[in-house]
């Protein structure tokens, strides 16, 4: 039984940084795609980024160059780094795992539970 533990949330001010991790534990199979969305307030859920298993990265126009997607497979961890916060990035983040090694946004299979981040 695969689960996603999510850490790293918070309360940060505009320009700040944060650091979100997503542990995989009970996973044993081949690297797969890795990905972070979020959901602010009366919105809908969003992708953030994604990594495939190759390591190849995919951001959505609103993080990129402020946000880092990264991974440590030994540790079956993935990371998003957030840097120079706006705002409007106040949202819940979720991690999820995809089914493949390709990302796509039909194939994640499992999430974590999201951790809240706040930025006034």
């Amino acid at each position: 039984h695969v689960q996603l533990v999510v850490s790293g949330g918070g309360s940060e001010q505009a320009g700040g940084h944060l650091r979100l991790s997503c542990a995989a534990s009970g996973y044993t199979g081949r690297p797969v795609c890795m990905g972070w969305f979020r959901q602010a307030p009366g919105k809908g859920t969003e992708g953030v980024a994604a990594m495939d298993s190759d390591g190849s990265t995919s951001y959505a126009p609103f993080v990129k160059g402020r946000f880092t997607i990264s991974r440590d497979y030994a540790k079956n961890t993935v990371y998003l780094q957030m840097d120079n916060l706006e705002p409007e990035d106040t949202a819940m983040y979720y991690c999820a795992k995809g089914r493949y090694g390709y990302c796509n946004e039909r194939y994640f299979d499992t999430w974590g539970q999201g951790t809240q981040v706040t930025v006034s």
